[in-house]
């Protein structure tokens, strides 16, 4: 007997453009590895924070793309935006490397939080390449099928927009939005914001002045790269 899937309930606009993915094989080959994940180790983000890039940044509203690979894989801080994390929760060495380089290039004092949402907000889309990860275990879910699923929704937004920016940090990014269509739209690269990496062109690629530059070009408004504080006042 034939159970029917449910297809995850994306944001319309991303349903419209992308629900006919969740019927393929990859994707149905995904769900029952983590559901067997699920079973037998801690998996993050949880569940329903999954495709929270999606929920907070509607297809028609995205105008610029940040690339991450997966989600941070400690307690409590994944919640479906890359580089983000919870209020509350430190924020890791890259994200940390992410406001300094804003301060310098912006002038735009480092944040006391690092959840990224209020960016969400304003059409940057802040998607993983990976979506999911067990805990304590950085890409252990790689080649389980969600690079191909996140490969569709570049892909369509490459497609059916115009002139969006794709800020590519590090050498998977690149390689992941490489058949990104240059002559319509932006694409910025520089290495990965890792303290590996940062002192290798990331620091100083002057990324976030470069990308409002191109949305007040095209009449649009910049993005506010401030974050709200989450301190209580005074």
């Amino acid at each position: 007997m034939q159970t029917t899937q449910k297809t995850p309930q994306l944001e319309p606009s991303w349903l419209a453009v992308m629900g006919d993915a969740f019927e393929q094989p990859y994707m149905q080959n995904l769900r029952g590895f983590l559901r067997e994940e699920k079973r037998q180790h801690v998996v993050y983000p949880p569940g329903p924070d999954i495709f929270n890039a999606f929920w907070a940044t509607p297809f028609d509203a995205v105008r610029v793309v940040i690339l991450g690979q997966d989600p941070y894989h400690g307690a409590g801080q994944a919640h479906g935006l890359c580089f983000s994390v919870q209020p509350g929760v430190p924020p890791p060495p890259s994200l940390v490397n992410v406001f300094q380089e804003i301060h310098t290039d912006m002038g735009i004092a480092r944040p006391d939080n690092g959840n990224l949402l209020p960016w969400a907000r304003q059409g940057v889309l802040l998607l993983n390449a990976v979506l999911t990860v067990r805990a304590g275990q950085p890409q252990s879910h790689a080649g389980q099928g969600w690079e191909q699923f996140t490969d569709r929704a570049i892909a369509e937004l490459n497609r059916r927009r115009e002139g969006l920016v794709f800020a590519l940090w590090g050498s998977p990014a690149q390689r992941k939005a490489q058949s990104v269509d240059r002559s319509r739209h932006l694409v910025l690269t520089a290495p990965h914001p890792s303290p590996l990496s940062a002192y290798r062109g990331f620091l100083g690629c002057k990324h976030f002045s470069q990308i409002n530059a191109h949305l007040l070009a095209r009449g649009q408004t910049p993005i506010n790269w401030a974050l709200p504080s989450l301190m209580p006042p005074r």
